[in-house]
């Protein structure tokens, strides 16, 4: 296995030279750079496993340099150590705010250098872990992504409450206690009209988290969650969350990446209801239906048991639309119906139909 890289950021060149064989002594890989302005573009290039910065630097401070990779999503997540001849609270908050993991005040002696830095990688590896999409694997990030006892044991032993097909999770318009993560089963997000008309914005599964979004917006929920079919749900909640969240900059970083995952989706799905022919968007909603619920290891052809009316509200059309479509689709071999069960024949044909080129 390859040394972690560490990139040490340091005007004075004695420090910069004594800290750099310190660290080569340590067996890690040492880059360095005289100034903050090099630093960047050595970080930016270089993308090191952990930063060491001094903070007072002409042309451009430590603080200025964590800014400028900060605002950067290759760069944000490496694990940021000041270094400073000051021990002021007010410089030392300061770089904390900005999302510093660690500072040393110089002078140091080696053993407090080496441990700050061994200390950052190993929190730093919770990013890059992969956790089964499961209670178990939920559970395993949280006990590792926490450091405080007391949030570890709010963190343990989550009760995972089982819903029956068409209950009801949570209501458009309440206010969000916590998030929650699908152990088994199907959940539907929608919106109702007016005229009770239902639109679908969300579909989720196995491994998936939602209801996340209001809470990181302090909103209430703009969408109606519902089983699809018996389901158990493991509900975390929000003091848990925002406790791992503010924990450090690694976990927030970590835990945003996976709840983000179907924000993309959503944006894609409104612009092609806003420009897709229905003939595309029934195509599309069968190829999601099958991205979020097909089994990972089976062979078989994608079945599901769908209503049509649940259908037509993913597709944002009318029931009798999508039932024409279906037998279209039926003729032409791209599916097979058995009541409410819908099997997909041709995955690819079916994309192709989506893209408007069939």
């Amino acid at each position: 296995m390859a040394n972690n890289k560490i990139l040490l950021i340091e005007d004075n060149v004695d420090m910069r030279e004594n800290t750099a064989e310190i660290l080569e002594l340590a067996n890690y890989e040492v880059i360095t750079a005289e100034n903050g302005k090099m630093g960047v573009e050595i970080a930016q290039k270089e993308l090191p496993d952990l930063i060491i910065c001094d903070i007072m630097m002409p042309m451009l401070d430590g603080y200025g340099v964590l800014y400028l990779l900060s605002k950067s999503t290759a760069t944000a997540s490496i694990p940021f150590i000041f270094l400073t001849a000051k021990a002021e609270r007010a410089d030392i908050r300061k770089g904390m705010n900005l999302g510093a993991d660690d500072y040393l005040t110089k002078p140091f002696d080696d053993m407090e250098l080496l441990n700050a830095i061994e200390s950052r990688l190993k929190k730093s590896e919770i990013i890059h872990k992969h956790f089964n999409q499961d209670v178990e694997g939920i559970n395993s990030f949280f006990n590792e992504a926490v450091e405080n006892s007391a949030v570890r044991k709010l963190s343990e032993n989550r009760k995972v409450k089982k819903y029956k097909k068409k209950e009801i999770i949570f209501h458009e318009d309440s206010v969000p206690n916590g998030v929650y993560f699908i152990s088994k089963g199907k959940v539907k997000g929608f919106k109702t009209n007016e005229d009770a008309k239902e639109y679908i914005t969300g579909l989720y599964g196995e491994g998936d988290f939602f209801g996340h979004m209001p809470l990181l917006e302090q909103t209430q929920y703009t969408e109606t969650a519902m089983a699809l079919e018996e389901s158990e749900i493991c509900f975390i909640p929000k003091e848990d969350f925002f406790e791992i969240m503010n924990t450090s900059k690694d976990v927030s970083y970590k835990f945003i990446k996976i709840l983000a995952n179907n924000l993309k989706e959503k944006e894609e799905r409104l612009l092609n209801l806003a420009y897709n022919t229905v003939r595309q968007r029934v195509a599309e909603a069968l190829l999601l239906l099958a991205e979020h619920y097909q089994k990972e290891e089976s062979n078989s052809p994608f079945t599901i048991a769908i209503t049509r009316e649940d259908l037509a509200n993913i597709v944002g059309t009318s029931t009798e639309s999508v039932i024409r479509t279906l037998a279209d689709f039926k003729d032409e071999e791209l599916i097979v119906i058995k009541g409410r069960n819908v099997e997909i024949l041709d995955l690819a044909r079916l994309r192709s139909v989506m893209n408007g080129f069939y």
